[in-house]
């Protein structure tokens, strides 16, 4: 597949032309990230008139409070920062699903693909696909038949879904894609649930996400290859969210900038193979 000529459109990690901010070692991230995590702010209004299909406000509440309190993803933000920032690193990076080639996926030899829920398919506390995204989520199902499912931080977590409700009206609304239910946040825990019903090691997998430190990273932990998307909505983000978001972007573009590549993927030889520019 021919390299896609840079676009203004694709997500670029080039060198800031900001005054160099000195290297923070994971003694003072720690303490940066819990005093942050106690901020808290309000929803903001759905963007999209037809989302229509949302999380009740006790779940918001009780995840907006949860991802303060996520000492396993303090844990782990403070190992990769530390001992393996490579983790950290997708190998792909796209603005949205629209931007992936998922036939050329499936012809270098992937069995399925793994998303995120929150911001990488729908707004954050909706249960409703984004609109726009609608067609590529069809291409991949084509690509994949049967070999699609969401592994998220919210939707299918036991802890805010215990019944599994939830799970069951998001698989409902966008086409009967399976949510897997599982007991521990990423990055943290294993990929057993994943490769269990996917019948296949987690290498032979694709995992698709927003975030750094917890898509990206349990992806890259476990042997995924892992596709990094930009968020959809930012304004329905909890203000912790946002801050590490900013603080995982100074720290990536400072790897890159350092020459950090990602873990290597035997599938991949390539990071512009499997992209392409969305027809409008």
């Amino acid at each position: 597949m021919s390299r896609i000529s840079p676009s203004p459109h694709l997500p670029r990690f080039l060198p800031s032309t900001q005054p160099s901010l000195p290297l923070l070692s994971h003694q003072h991230l720690v303490p940066l990230f819990l005093h942050c995590r106690w901020r808290t702010s309000a929803p903001a209004k759905e963007p999209e008139a037809n989302e229509k299909r949302s999380v009740p406000m006790t779940n918001w509440w009780q995840r907006a409070v949860g991802q303060r309190l996520n000492s396993a993803g303090v844990a782990s933000f403070a190992s990769v920062v530390a001992r393996e920032p490579h983790l950290a690193l997708p190998h792909i990076a796209v603005p949205d699903i629209r931007w992936i080639d998922w036939a050329d996926l499936e012809r270098l030899g992937f069995r399925g693909v793994v998303f995120d829920k929150d911001n990488t398919l729908t707004s954050p506390y909706s249960l409703s696909l984004w609109p726009s995204l609608s067609h590529s989520l069809n291409l991949c199902r084509s690509a994949f038949p049967g070999k699609i499912a969401i592994f998220s931080n919210s939707t299918g977590l036991r802890q805010y879904d215990p019944d599994g409700s939830e799970a069951r009206a998001l698989e409902e609304s966008i086409g009967g894609i399976h949510v897997i239910r599982h007991e521990i946040k990423k990055p943290a825990g294993t990929a057993e649930d994943i490769e269990k019903y996917f019948g296949c090691s987690a290498s032979l997998l694709v995992m698709v996400g927003d975030r750094h430190f917890t898509d990206v990273v349990y992806g890259n932990r476990h042997g995924f290859l892992t596709i990094l998307t930009e968020p959809l909505n930012l304004s329905e983000e909890p203000f912790i969210v946002k801050q590490v978001r900013k603080l995982e972007n100074v720290l990536v573009n400072r790897w890159y900038r350092r020459g950090l590549k990602p873990p290597k993927h035997g599938l991949l030889t390539e990071a512009n193979q499997c992209t392409k520019v969305p027809s409008l």
